[in-house]
């Protein structure tokens, strides 16, 4: 992301770190990968873990509120552990996609017990709900205790007070105030924007899970209250005009787009170009296989592709370079991790996807980068390294208990 590519590329670890970058024949020999191409790892700014099997879920619902009714009702069927097992089949699918680094918006805090056994680098959002702050803080701090052990350099904790029609603007300042990262989800859909800025729509017939309108949109009720920053990542940003992308630019603000999710639940598409062109930090992003199919990062990248360019109209709108860019370091500017991760450069962590064209329409390579974004897949994925460590192997790395037991919980949640 900060140079060429390197042909017979080479990466040199030493203490979980880079050490150096450039070819075979200035580093030496080492584990040699055929026909491959070694990428930083994948960073998915916007994921829910513990949803991994919820794909399906009230899939064609002609409106969102009552697809996130169905979803409160299918959850209330499991607990603790289920969500634990689910999270870790979450977390072990991200590795098998190259993704090494997550910020992941978690309900009961079990995507921070699935990080830390699993390996992967984490920003862990956990979620608050509600008009009073006192009991969500309180739900907050509990949940935080409970997976405290978890935490550590590399899986940190973080606050989501999760939207502004389902948190109100003193939950927000409370979060605040705490002094975390900070995750939100907003400007998701049409009904969301009517619901929050007028009170009308189908969603006041949800007023119960709801509330009350704040009477503007999220952009602008955080932005006039200082709520904004480099610290907070808005999810989705699909319904945001030219004023509220100004305030994002102007306050360091990320955005996590998250295409598949937004097309899936007709939301809309996100105006990339324009929050691009603004200034506005942007990543890539799966959010949840409860809107979206899967937690396949090549998939989500390719949907970035063809959004931005069926929205503009032109096949440039969205290079394979370009979107290669935001799946990587933009999703770690947008966690604020840009200094550790993103990029192979000396002195950033070592967290690498080697990603295999071996007999796919792309071998031999002429552009190593349109072969990786127009040609990967999970099932190309070699290897998935987190800070030197090899986090998943192709043909030995298997998790058949979590397996297993995620789709155990998911039979419990079934009608």
């Amino acid at each position: 992301m900060e140079g060429p590519p390197i042909e017979q590329g080479a990466v040199a670890i030493e203490d979980g770190r880079i050490a150096s970058v450039g070819s075979r024949n200035e580093l030496g020999t080492g584990t040699h990968y055929e026909s491959a191409v070694l990428l930083p790892g994948f960073v998915n700014a916007h994921s829910h873990l513990e949803y991994a099997v919820y794909g399906g879920f009230g899939d064609g619902l002609g409106d969102f509120a009552e697809w996130i009714s169905l979803h409160i009702q299918r959850k209330a069927r499991i607990g603790w552990e289920e969500y634990v097992d689910i999270a870790r089949l979450g977390a072990a699918e991200c590795l098998t996609s190259g993704i090494t680094t997550i910020g992941d918006c978690s309900y009961s805090g079990a995507a921070a017990v699935a990080c830390a056994d699993l390996g992967l680098r984490a920003t862990i959002y956990l979620e608050v709900f509600g008009a009073d702050p006192a009991p969500a803080l309180e739900h907050f701090a509990a949940t935080r205790e409970r997976v405290q052990g978890s935490f550590s350099d590399r899986v940190r904790p973080g606050i989501s007070p999760h939207a502004p029609y389902s948190v109100s603007l003193d939950l927000y300042r409370a979060a605040a105030e705490l002094g975390l990262p900070i995750a939100t989800h907003i400007s998701e859909s049409p009904a969301e924007v009517n619901y929050v800025t007028t009170g009308a729509g189908p969603w006041g017939d949800y007023a119960d899970l709801l509330v009350a309108p704040p009477g503007q949109t999220g952009t602008r009720l955080l932005a006039e209250h200082d709520l904004l920053g480099p610290n907070v990542v808005a999810a989705h940003c699909v319904m945001v005009d030219a004023e509220e992308i100004s305030l994002l630019a102007a306050t360091r603000t990320g955005v996590a787009h998250c295409p598949r999710s937004n097309g899936y639940l007709g939301c809309g598409v996100a105006p990339l170009r324009e929050l691009r062109e603004a200034g506005v930090p942007v990543s890539i992003a799966t959010d949840s296989p409860a809107s979206t199919p899967s937690l396949d990062f090549f998939e989500e990248i390719r949907a970035a592709i063809i959004a931005a360019r069926a929205r503009e109209g032109r096949p440039d709108a969205l290079t394979a370079a370009d979107a290669l860019e935001l799946a990587t370091l933009g999703g770690a500017r947008v966690l604020g991790l840009d200094d550790r991760v993103g990029s192979l450069v000396p002195g950033k962590q070592a967290d690498l996807a080697v990603i295999s064209l071996v007999n796919s329409p792309f071998d031999p390579v002429e552009d190593p980068v349109t072969a990786a974004v127009l040609g990967g897949s999970p099932e190309r994925v070699t290897a998935t390294l987190v800070a030197g460590e090899q986090r998943y192997l192709k043909g030995t790395s298997r998790w058949p208990d979590s397996t297993r037991a995620a789709r155990s919980a998911r039979s419990r949640m079934l009608p």
